[in-house]
């Protein structure tokens, strides 16, 4: 997607600093943090939302979430985080494309 600023990322056309990338996921720091460690987990294959997932995915959604896991031990917060997805703009989502978000270090 042309506008869509994680496929923008993705694409190199937005310069960003990435703590992982490979092939299919990417992963970088909120721009607006609401914890001390509050990392993004993003498929670089345009996905709106969650309610745009097929079969196809399921693979994917796994590596997210076992991203997600090797990411928070990594920053030192896999005693106790949060993940969440949000979905619509009413739940929350501000960009439409499928990401989830990792939060923890509140020590």
């Amino acid at each position: 997607m042309e506008d869509c600023i994680f496929c923008n990322i993705a694409n190199g056309k937005i310069p960003k600093e990435f703590i992982y990338e490979d092939d299919r996921l990417m992963v970088f720091t909120d721009v607006k943090p609401l914890a001390p460690v509050h990392l993004l987990i993003v498929p670089k294959e345009h996905i709106a939302s969650i309610n745009d997932l097929t079969e196809k995915h399921k693979d994917l959604i796994g590596e997210m979430f076992l991203l997600a896991k090797k990411m928070a031990k990594e920053h030192g917060i896999s005693e106790a985080y949060k993940l969440a997805f949000n979905t619509g703009r009413k739940g929350g989502q501000l960009i439409d494309h499928l990401h989830l978000h990792l939060m923890g270090g509140w020590h």
